[in-house]
Formats: C-alpha cells, structure tokens, sequence
C-alpha cells in the first residue's frame, strides 16, 4: 500500500511479479487502487489495473475515489472494464499479503 501511495511505480510493478495482491487493504479498509487515485499517482493506478485490481474494492473503493476527485473523465472508462473488477472477492486487512499461487 505504501508503494502504491507514494508514487513508486517500478516498485508497485516489482510487487505484483512476485504475487503480491493488488486489494489487500489497510488497516483503514482502503485498497493501494483508492489510495493511488487519492494521490493522482496516474502510473501506479495502471500498474495495479494491469495487476488485476478490482475498483469496487475497499472503502471509499477506487471507483468511489474517482467521483470524490472528479476524475471520471480520466479513470471512469477504464475502471469500469478494469480485468479485476468483481473478482477480488474477500481479501484480508494487512499491507502487500501475498496471493496464492496457482
């Protein structure tokens, strides 16, 4: 989450390869996807879209974050065929947890 929130997207990109999960949320509920639009981190946000983040994950989710910042012209589109989108299901409170492999 601290990646995504500040910024650094080679390091949020590195996490994803090695099966880090792009909605596990904070202690706050917040997923790294809200926390990336919050910031207006633009290469973070496509990271972690590319990574299968889900933008109805968390609260406030990444979608509603969009609204709060008025960017729907830039993310609206494109959170709404994002790959995760629904599919992130239930996922822990922590900070970068793993994914199962597969």
């Amino acid at each position: 989450m601290l990646s995504a929130y500040h910024g650094h997207t080679p390091l949020v990109r590195l996490l994803l390869q090695h099966n880090a999960n792009p909605n596990q949320l904070n202690d706050r509920g917040q997923s790294p996807l809200a926390g990336a639009v919050f910031k207006n981190e633009e290469g973070v946000i496509e990271a972690l879209l590319e990574g299968g983040a889900d933008p109805d994950v968390g609260r406030p989710s990444a979608m509603e974050a969009v609204g709060l910042f008025g960017a729907e012209e830039r993310w609206g589109e494109r959170f709404m065929g994002a790959r995760g989108k629904g599919g992130a299901g239930g996922t822990g409170v922590g900070d970068w947890g793993a994914r199962e492999l597969k």
